[in-house]
């Protein structure tokens, strides 16, 4: 299966050069003019890279649920020598791990005296290093593996974690985090023995925060606790990161920023708002002065790129430029983005569909977005009623997390016009 990925991922290579090359014969002011043969040949290449595309999709669709029925089997462990984590030695993280396994299974009653004792040191750890008034009883801080595993597992939900930058902090306390909007700032021009002139920078701050979310309860039944075979905490793992992970993103991307994350979208500036009759549209003129809205500083430095959702990306494939070619090019290697107008995008579902009056593209820097997690996180295992009479275990997760531009002039959006 790996190979058949790879030789997929090579025939894909090859046709993207093709694609690119042929794009380049008609690229510079004395080039041919795109004509029905040109276009021709690219839909017909395009075609092909997007049939590899929905192949390679499924071959690791299969690798993935294969990947996760053997999880247990691929544990990494802690080298001779290996400097040990945070949370001490490696034999302290095995124990934990143990500790963690026999809750999951069988609750607190399942654990020695001496366990119950380090479970509840361990949960006590919550209300001094999340600065937070959440009670910890019956909750089980969870280990850092698993914690950091599902953490990073969140990327796979959204699209924001994939471009913004994370910041990981082991307190919840809020962060009083700088701002700027250098974009109009310059210098002077001075005479001989002129004094200077001052300007301080538009500095502010923004409170970075922890905002509670929590995965809702997850029910186990009793015949998955019991079977020692399966792997539990991969399962939980799994369900806890797409239920956290789809509504952290969605705050990402869409929040207010009142009672919540600020999402990129309502944080960027206007950026250019489609004429009347774009209310679901978009073209190369319209991207082009999204594009050119952002501050050629942030453009120059090769770190932005766009975002918007896979319904747009259908759409923006078969938009031309002013010369009539496809503003959309395949990558040329592995680690070779897809480009719209040679810059890289980043598909977000979270991203509203054109619409009327519909914010629908964002570009700019996206690493002046910030995503700030608290990586202390709890697990509480349930057995209440409502659980124990449908033969189920109750699981709950809690990860404290924030987000914020700290840049005003580094993303801009599109939006759709009103009618």
């Amino acid at each position: 299966m790996a190979q058949s990925i790879q030789a997929l991922r090579e025939k894909r290579n090859g046709l993207a050069k093709e694609m690119r090359n042929h794009f380049d014969k008609f690229d510079g002011d004395n080039a041919p003019k795109w004509d029905a043969e040109a276009e021709e040949t690219h839909n017909n290449l395009k075609a092909q890279v997007e049939e590899i595309d929905n192949s390679m999709k499924r071959h690791q669709d299969i690798l993935d649920i294969e990947a996760s029925e053997h999880m247990s089997n691929r544990r990494e462990e802690q080298e001779p020598g290996k400097p040990a984590n945070k949370r001490g030695t490696a034999q302290a993280n095995e124990k934990d791990r143990e500790i963690f396994q026999t809750y999951l299974r069988g609750g607190v009653n399942a654990l020695t005296p001496d366990q119950q004792q380090y479970v509840a040191e361990q949960a006590a750890k919550v209300q001094n290093t999340m600065s937070t008034g959440t009670p910890a009883e019956g909750g089980y801080l969870v280990p850092e593996q698993f914690g950091d595993r599902l953490i990073e597992s969140l990327k796979d939900f959204g699209g924001m974690r994939d471009v913004a930058t994370i910041m990981s902090t082991e307190s919840g306390a809020t962060i009083n985090y700088p701002t700027t909007d250098a974009t109009s700032e310059e210098g002077e021009l001075i005479a001989e023995n002129t004094e200077v002139d001052d300007e301080d920078p538009s500095f502010g701050t923004v409170g970075l925060g922890a905002f509670m979310f929590s995965s809702k309860g997850v029910a186990v039944p009793f015949q998955l606790l019991q079977d020692t075979g399966i792997d539990l905490e991969a399962h939980l793992y799994g369900r806890l990161g797409m239920r956290i992970g789809r509504i952290t993103n969605r705050m990402y991307t869409v929040g207010t920023g009142t009672g919540q994350p600020q999402g990129a979208v309502p944080a960027s500036g206007a950026g250019k708002v489609g004429a009347t009759g774009k209310a679901t549209s978009v073209d190369f003129s319209d991207i082009n002065a999204l594009i050119h809205s952002v501050d050629p500083a942030y453009r120059r430095s090769g770190a932005c790129s766009l975002m918007f959702h896979d319904n747009t990306l259908r759409d923006l494939k078969d938009i031309r430029d002013d010369q009539n070619r496809p503003l959309w090019l395949p990558g040329v290697g592995d680690d070779a983005p897809d480009t719209i107008y040679r810059y890289a995008y980043a598909i977000n579902q979270d991203m509203p569909v054109m619409a009327a009056d519909a914010k629908s593209m964002l570009f700019g820097d996206f690493s002046k977005f910030i995503i700030r997690d608290v990586r202390q996180m709890m697990l509480f295992r349930m057995t209440d009623s409502a659980y124990t009479r449908k033969a189920q275990v109750g699981f709950l997760a809690f990860l404290r997390s924030d987000s914020r531009l700290t840049d005003a002039g580094a993303l801009k959006h599109y939006q759709n016009s009103s009618t």
